[in-house]
């Protein structure tokens, strides 16, 4: 069995998927009988401040020897001054997505992320990864070889079959933080172009970025949708899970995701998924359970949104092969072992 130590940046209570990804592998690691410490690392992260920095190193320095430090991606470029230091013991990286990936920050800020990653990523034992994509991504854009590379998909907790709203209009389901990367600003407009069609949207997520979520609801004014469109924030899982088995369709404008764990969810019940194929977001659909349009073309977007809001036919039918195929996608369980297999390979 393993001693393992997790370094996260804090609140490991966060709601986002990755959190939720690390959360799930601890416990399934936990219950396959390791021994899991988790340190949360105080500070800014991914743009590293000073806390962040005495952070990372005052949490490698209370590290026991018989541990096996497991940093996660977001606070990794807190570790770049301790470089050097990494190679004299076997650390490991859980990388979701590299930041300088993040479509939110600026091209500067990227190229000095890119090179604190490639230089951090460079000392370390192993690179745990959430999706194929991303394994690709490190070894062609930051040069890491690929057999120090694990890839883990993330798990599915056994979920209800969504019933649906029961009609007569399409309850559209939108998942994920109010932050531009997701893309809600795309959503909105794409659904602006059917004001023919019976639908409504719930965006359940919580405001991450102040300044956008008014934009947003802004946006939902301007386009004179607001009467339609429901910002939820950050929900409870019995009432999140509500809007799931309620949800017709579910849509995700995203601009990058390093995996679509909320694409997961939907399929896990049932629910046919309408996204933007931003990084991995596209990878888990088939033309029976989906639909994908490039990354930020509204237009696109709209056009697939309108054949599956206005034929309800067809939804039932993606609806029954999503079920489908959310029973084929791995549970927490095994890749938990799957994760406790790619920390024992070297």
């Amino acid at each position: 069995m393993n001693r393992l130590a997790l370094l996260v940046p804090a609140p490991f209570a966060a709601v986002t998927g990755g959190y939720g990804y690390d959360r799930a592998i601890v416990a399934g690691l936990r219950a396959a009988g390791h021994a899991v410490q988790v340190i949360e690392l105080p500070g800014r992260h991914p743009l590293a401040d000073a806390a962040a920095e005495a952070g990372a190193r005052a949490a490698w320095d209370a590290l026991t020897p018989d541990a096996v430090p497991v940093i996660d991606g977001l606070g990794l470029p807190a570790f770049a001054p301790l470089a050097d230091r990494l190679g004299s013991r076997r650390v490991l990286g859980l990388v979701h997505h590299p930041t300088a990936l993040e479509p939110d920050f600026d091209e500067a800020t990227r190229t000095v992320l890119r090179a604190t990653e490639r230089a951090v990523f460079a000392r370390l034992a192993r690179i745990i990864v959430t999706s194929p994509s991303t394994a690709e991504r490190l070894a062609a854009e930051f040069s890491v070889p690929r057999e120090r590379i694990s890839v883990v998909v993330p798990g599915t907790a056994a979920a209800p079959r969504s019933t649906g709203s029961g009609g007569p209009g399409c309850a559209i389901l939108s998942v994920g933080v109010i932050t531009p990367r997701k893309g809600h600003d795309v959503l909105l407009r794409a659904l602006a172009k059917l004001p023919d069609l019976d639908w409504t949207l719930t965006i359940a997520g919580g405001e991450r970025d102040a300044v956008h979520a008014r934009m947003l609801h802004g946006l939902a004014d301007e386009l004179g949708i607001a009467a339609r469109v429901r910002f939820a924030g950050e929900l409870a899982a019995d009432a999140l899970e509500a809007e799931w088995q309620r949800a017709d369709l579910f849509a995700l404008a995203t601009r990058f995701e390093g995996y679509g764990m909320a694409i997961a969810e939907a399929l896990k019940r049932g629910v046919p998924v309408a996204v933007t194929d931003g990084g991995a977001a596209g990878a888990l659909l088939s033309p029976q359970t989906g639909v994908v349009a490039a990354v930020g073309d509204d237009a696109a977007l709209s056009r697939a949104l309108r054949r599956l809001i206005f034929d309800a036919g067809l939804r039932a039918q993606m609806r029954t092969a999503a079920w489908q195929a959310g029973g084929a996608l791995p549970e927490w369980p095994a890749q938990a072992a799957a994760f406790a297999d790619a920390i024992g390979g070297e």
